[in-house]
């Protein structure tokens, strides 16, 4: 579980862990939730980092891991007009790359069987696009979105899934710097948005590949 210091991948990580699955998680600081848990938790792993990424392989050494979930996301925006691209590159570096770049250290250790999910957003939806704005946050997770789909592709033949998923509007520290732009009365808890995501890697399949899920099920458009 990759960026579960808070909200939804802490509560990823509580949730597996609950159900008696060996969880792995990393974060940036760490969690005393998890560690109240019992969590195996890893800090200081930044995603925008090769050399603290490539952490997560020395601890991954000797085992091969069934669930990869990618869950780091950050938002940093200004209107069009006064864009700062500077915190773009940003978005871009941790909702993008810092996927690719876990993943390619991750997936040597994983089999046929195993699983992938990068956590993205329906605001990558080109065909959901109905308000604008959020520039460097929707272009960054299109990004995460097609990154995944080309894992799909490539690691198809090794038998190993990949899912883009939403969680929906959840309330967490990210979703209050979207306030203006979603509708936090009708936002889940992270344990509830939690309990949607697993269901729905649990359903991944190779045949259900390369596909765009909300925590709900739906199938959602590119």
């Amino acid at each position: 579980m990759v960026g579960a210091d808070r909200g939804i991948g802490e509560a990823l990580a509580l949730a597996a862990r609950a159900r008696g699955d060996a969880v792995l998680a990393t974060c940036v600081e760490g969690s005393p939730a998890l560690a109240d848990a019992g969590v195996r938790t890893v800090a200081g792993i930044d995603v925008r980092s090769d050399d603290a990424v490539a952490g997560v392989a020395a601890e991954l050494t000797g085992r091969r891991v069934s669930l990869l979930v990618y869950v780091p996301g950050i938002v940093r925006e200004a209107p069009f007009g006064r864009l700062d691209f500077d915190a773009m590159q940003d978005e871009y570096a941790v909702n993008a790359l810092g996927f690719l770049r876990v993943a390619q250290v991750v997936v040597p250790f994983l089999d046929a069987g195993s699983k992938i999910g990068v956590i993205t957003s329906r605001v990558a939806s080109l065909g959901e696009n109905g308000s604008g704005g959020l520039y460097g946050y929707r272009m960054s997770k299109v990004a995460a979105n097609m990154a995944a789909i080309n894992l799909a592709r490539e690691l198809a033949p090794r038998g190993i899934a990949v899912m883009c998923l939403h969680p929906g509007t959840v309330r967490t520290r990210l979703t209050d710097g979207l306030a203006e732009r979603t509708t936090l009365a009708l936002a889940v808890e992270p344990a509830d948005a939690a309990k949607g995501l697993l269901a729905r890697l649990d359903e991944l399949t190779i045949a259900t590949t390369g596909t765009f899920r909300h925590a709900n099920g739906d199938v959602l458009p590119w």
